[in-house]
C-alpha cells in the first residue's frame, strides 16, 4: 500500500513539489516509470526508492519522474556509460594542449616541469610497446580514463622523483593528480566531483569517492542530491533541469538579470551568474556587469542599498536566502514600480555547453528541453499508476 506524505516537514523541507496529501510511490511503481529498454529496472528502482527515503525526498510522481528524466538524459541508465571517441579525444588533448593545461592549473614553474614528466611517461611507460598513450587511445568509458590518469600520476610519484613537488602542492591545498584529472563529472547522472566531495555520504578518500560515483547507487545518490536537495519556487520542472546543467538557481538568477536588463536597457548576459568566478568557483574581486548595473540603477533611483551591501548579497546568489536580501527585494520592487509588471522568478538561462565528451556545443535550453521531454513522457506513464 502506498505511503502518504502527511506533512511537508515530515517529507523533507528541502524537497520540491510536495503536497501534504499526495500519495508516494513504492519501488515496484517506480520501476514502471523507468523506460522498458533499461536493463535491470528493478535494481535502479530500488536504489532510487532507497535514496529518496534516505534524503527525505517525497516519492511523488513528479519527483520520481524528474529523477528518471535526468538519469535517462545523462546516461540512459548506465552506471559507467561509454563515450564515443573518448580515447582519441583524450589523446588529442594531451598531444596539443599538454603544457597549456598543466601551466594553467599548476602555474608555469610547477606546471611546466610536471608536464615534461607527464609527456615522457605517456610515451615510454610502463613499457614502450604498451605505453600509457596507446592505452589512453583505447579507453571507452570515463572510468577507464579516470583510472588511467590515476595510475599515471601514481607511477610518476613513485618513479620520477616528483613526490617532493606533489607533497608541496598538497601542502597548499592541491592534489596534483586530482587537479589534473580531466574527468570532473562522473557517473550515471554526471555529477561534478567537487559537489560530491562537499556532500560525501560517508567518510572516504577522493579515489574511493570517484569509484563510488561509477557504481549504480553512488551515481544516483549524488545526482539525486544535486537535483533535488535544494528549495526553489519554480512553477515548472524545466527550470530545475536547467539548473542541473548550469548551476543551482541559474534560472532564478537569469530572471533577476532580465529584470535588471529591462530597467537599465543594457546588454547584460542572462547566464545566471551574478558575480564573476575563478576556475575554482570562488568570487573574483572584479565587478560583473550585473553588479555594476545594480549599483548604477540603485543610485539613479535613490534606492538605499550600498555597493558593499550589493556585493554581500550577490555572494548568496547560489542559495535560496538570496531572495530575502536587500538587493533582491529592492530590485523586484523597483521592477514592479517602473514596469507595472509582476517580478519574474525564473527564465531559461543562456549558457553554452561545451567539452571533450560532447560532439558539438549545445546550450542550456537544448539540455533542459530534452530532459523536459523525457519528464513529460514519464508523467504520461505515471498516469497509468493508481495510488
Amino acid at each position: 500500500m502506498a505511503a502518504i506524505c502527511m506533512s511537508l516537514a515530515a517529507c523533507g523541507d528541502k524537497a520540491w513539489w510536495s503536497n501534504n496529501d499526495e500519495p508516494e510511490l513504492e519501488s515496484q511503481q517506480i520501476k514502471r516509470l523507468i523506460p522498458s529498454r533499461v536493463h535491470d529496472r528493478e535494481s535502479w528502482a530500488k536504489d532510487i526508492d532507497d535514496i529518496m527515503e534516505d534524503l527525505d525526498i517525497p516519492k511523488t510522481k513528479k519527483n520520481v519522474c524528474s529523477i528518471v528524466a535526468v538519469v535517462d538524459q545523462e546516461s540512459n541508465f548506465v552506471a559507467n556509460p561509454q563515450v564515443p571517441g573518448l580515447g582519441q579525444k583524450a589523446v588529442e588533448e594531451v598531444s596539443t594542449r599538454l603544457n597549456e593545461k598543466f601551466e594553467d592549473k599548476l602555474g608555469k614553474t610547477v606546471g611546466g616541469t610536471i608536464a615534461g614528466y607527464f609527456e615522457e611517461v605517456l610515451r615510454t611507460q610502463p613499457s614502450p610497446d604498451n605505453n600509457y598513450m596507446s592505452q589512453m587511445r583505447k579507453v571507452k568509458t570515463e572510468k577507464e580514463l579516470d583510472l588511467l590518469y590515476r595510475e599515471i600520476f601514481d607511477f610518476m610519484a613513485k618513479h620520477y622523483h616528483v613526490s617532493a613537488l606533489t607533497g608541496a602542492a598538497k601542502l597548499v591545498g592541491q592534489d596534483i593528480g586530482e587537479k589534473m584529472n580531466p574527468i570532473t563529472t562522473l557517473g550515471s547522472m554526471q555529477v561534478h566531483i567537487n559537489y560530491a566531495k562537499a556532500n560525501k555520504r560517508s567518510s572516504m578518500s577522493t579515489a574511493a569517492l570517484r569509484d563510488d560515483l561509477y557504481t549504480e547507487y553512488g551515481g544516483l545518490y549524488y545526482g539525486i542530491h544535486r537535483l533535488m536537495v535544494y528549495p526553489a519556487d519554480y512553477d515548472k520542472a524545466i527550470y530545475r533541469f536547467a539548473d542541473y546543467n548550469s548551476g543551482m538557481y541559474s534560472s532564478r538568477n537569469a530572471a533577476f538579470q532580465k529584470m535588471l536588463k529591462e530597467l537599465t536597457d543594457t546588454d547584460i548576459s542572462l547566464d545566471g551568474d551574478l558575480l564573476l568566478y575563478t576556475k575554482d568557483g570562488d568570487p573574483r574581486a572584479a565587478q560583473s556587469e550585473s553588479e555594476k548595473e545594480l549599483i548604477t540603477v540603485f543610485a539613479k533611483n535613490n534606492v538605499l542599498v550600498t555597493p558593499r551591501q550589493i556585493r554581500d548579497d550577490l555572494k548568496l546568489e547560489k542559495e535560496k536566502k538570496f531572495e530575502s536580501t536587500q538587493t533582491y527585494i529592492a530590485l523586484t520592487k523597483l521592477y514592479k514600480s517602473k514596469t507595472g509588471k509582476e517580478p519574474l522568478y525564473a527564465i531559461m538561462p543562456q549558457v553554452v555547453i561545451s567539452g571533450p565528451k560532447l560532439s558539438r556545443d549545445y546550450n542550456t535550453n537544448w539540455y533542459a528541453t530534452r530532459v523536459n521531454g523525457r519528464y513529460e513522457t514519464c508523467m504520461q506513464r505515471a498516469k497509468r499508476i493508481r495510488l
